[in-house]
């Protein structure tokens, strides 16, 4: 499993902003390998991250080359105060139970159970 996680500061968001993000997000979750998705944000810092997981790399690059995205690439300094991108690979996944990860653990990596993180 991969996750890539998008860590940004809001800017000034306007119509073509909201089109784009609508249109990666829709074609992210259709994307064969797409496994879900989780935000947050950080008050103190305006900071907000989008966390993606995707079961292989070749599923993470089908949204990484769509057209929408590479367009929002290009135009995002018009409504982003600044951003960075982190692809990693998900060694192991792990927790009590009681949290579901996204999309109900599909495609999870899972790992001792009786780790304490």
């Amino acid at each position: 499993m991969y996750a890539s996680t998008f860590i940004f500061r809001a800017g000034q968001y306007d119509d073509e902003f909201h089109r784009l993000d609508r249109q990666i997000a829709d074609m992210a979750r259709a994307t064969p390998g797409y496994l879900g998705e989780e935000t947050w944000e950080n008050a103190e810092t305006g900071l907000i991250q989008n966390v993606y997981y995707w079961e292989s790399e070749e599923a993470l690059q089908q949204l990484i080359r769509h057209p929408a995205h590479l367009e929002a690439k290009a135009k995002q300094a018009r409504w982003l105060d600044g951003y960075r991108v982190v692809i990693s690979k998900v060694l192991r996944e792990y927790g009590d139970g009681r949290l579901v990860p996204p999309l109900g653990g599909a495609g999870g990596v899972s790992g001792g159970g009786d780790c304490i993180p």
